[in-house]
Formats: structure tokens, sequence, C-alpha cells
């Protein structure tokens, strides 16, 4: 999961807080999670399926690394990227699987710390390489919060440690609801518009994405909004409720990550 392919346009989050900031609040929050962890935690299987905890820093570790060297302009590491993302991350995580989770840690840390302010400094316009995409800092700096969101699950779920949910999910959901075409485009489908509302999960505020006259709706918590776009939730065992032509397909193919 390294984020999702966006188009090539500015994409910006209007009308909640600082993308830059929330991804510094992120990083902050499973920091939190990490140091704490156990020699025998970080060995302990993850919820992403062949991968330890460790294996899942490394991974973020990994490629906070690709987002920091396309921030300075260095686009060398990205290479030609053949095949499937998922299955190139598999690869990287297993060339250099073992390393001490000390070091790992602060691989990491080292990496995402720096991440929010490379990519604010960038000038209105910038256009950055992502895999095999040009997006701006602001949307960048959005996939790597959503796939950190996503990771933070992978971690904290298989040891049943608490990782609250706060406001930083409307990021993940507008990236969610802007990319349905993209969703709809890689299973093949034609797209439609969807009109989605959804409640927050730390406050009574009701985000709303796309235009409320249209047929097809996606309603429920974000939440589960968020859980079924990165893949950790079935559409069927959400409580969002998915209406009209498109709706119900919409949720079926929604993703914030590409593969």
């Amino acid at each position: 999961m390294w984020g999702l392919l966006l188009p090539n346009r500015v994409l910006y989050v209007r009308g909640v807080t600082d993308i830059f900031e929330d991804l510094t609040a992120e990083y902050e929050q499973l920091d939190a999670v990490l140091a704490a962890l156990t020699t025998d935690q970080w060995a302990h299987p993850s919820a992403a399926e062949g991968w330890t905890i460790a294996d899942v820093v490394l991974h973020l570790a990994q490629t906070e690394e690709l987002a920091a060297a396309t921030s300075t302009g260095d686009e060398s590491a990205f290479g030609d990227y053949p095949g499937q993302v998922d299955a190139l991350a598999d690869h990287r995580v297993a060339a250099e699987r073992g390393v001490d989770p000390a070091d790992l840690l602060a691989r990491w840390r080292a990496a995402a710390f720096a991440t929010p302010g490379h990519l604010r400094a960038h000038p209105k316009g910038t256009r950055l390489r992502w895999i095999t995409n040009r997006i701006s800092p602001a949307a960048l700096a959005t996939t790597r919060l959503a796939e950190h969101w996503a990771h933070a699950y992978d971690v904290t779920a298989p040891l049943d440690i608490p990782y609250p949910d706060t406001a930083r999910l409307r990021h993940i959901a507008w990236l969610g609801h802007r990319t349905l075409p993209y969703a709809f485009a890689v299973e093949n489908l034609p797209p439609g518009p969807v009109y989605c509302e959804l409640t927050a999960p730390d406050s009574d505020d009701i985000w709303r994405f796309g235009d409320p006259a249209v047929p097809s709706t996606i309603t429920g918590p974000a939440a589960d909004f968020c859980r079924v776009g990165a893949r950790r939730l079935a559409p069927a065992d959400s409580t969002l409720k998915a209406t009209g032509p498109h709706g119900p397909q919409a949720l079926k193919v929604l993703r914030n990550y590409a593969s």
C-alpha cells in the first residue's frame, strides 16, 4: 500500500485543518504506539498478511524515504516499477527484513517527521513524482496520512492497542470520494457520481462530499468509510448505507490506495 495514484491536478481538502499539520499529528500518534512496543510485539504478526509489526514499520520507513527523495527532486529511487505495487512492496520489505527494532524506529522517525516540512515548502503548482504519476505536495501529504492511518490499524489491532479515530479522517474520506472514478476504472466499471454524507468519529459534525442532488449516496460513519477504502473492513460488515444506481458499486470498489 503506497498511497493512491491521483490525477494530474492540484488536490486540496477544503474547509478542514492544515493537511501538513494533520500529517505530523498522525505520525505523533503512531510514534507513541511504536515507542512502547516490546521486542516480542515487534515480531508479532500484523494485520497485513505475511508481515510482522516490524515489516509494517519497515514498509512505512521505505515509502517515507521515497517521499523525502521526491520532495527534494531525487526521482532515481523510483525506477521503472514494473508489475503490481503490492508485489513491489513485498519485495522491498523482504530485501531488508531483520532490521533491529530500535534502528527501524529511528529510521522511520527520521524520514517521517521531515516529510511535512519538505512538502509544505514547495510553491503552489509544484508536481512531485509518486510511483507512476505526478501529484501536488498536498495530495502526497494526504496519501501519506491515509497510508499511515491504515497501517496503524495493522499494528494496533492484533495487539489490542487503542488507536482512536480523529477528525483527521476527513482527509482520508475526501480522498476516497475524490478518487472513486479511479476505483471504478480499476474494476473496469463505468463510473457514476456518488454523494457521501459521513459522520465524524469524534464530534457531531457531518462531512459531505459531492453533489447532494445525484441519485447515488453513501451514508454512515466516516471511520467505516475510511476502513472500507483501506480494505480493512468489508462493506457488508460496516454500518454504511449505499443507495441508488452507483452507491452499492462505489462501496465495493472504494479504495484510498493503489495496487
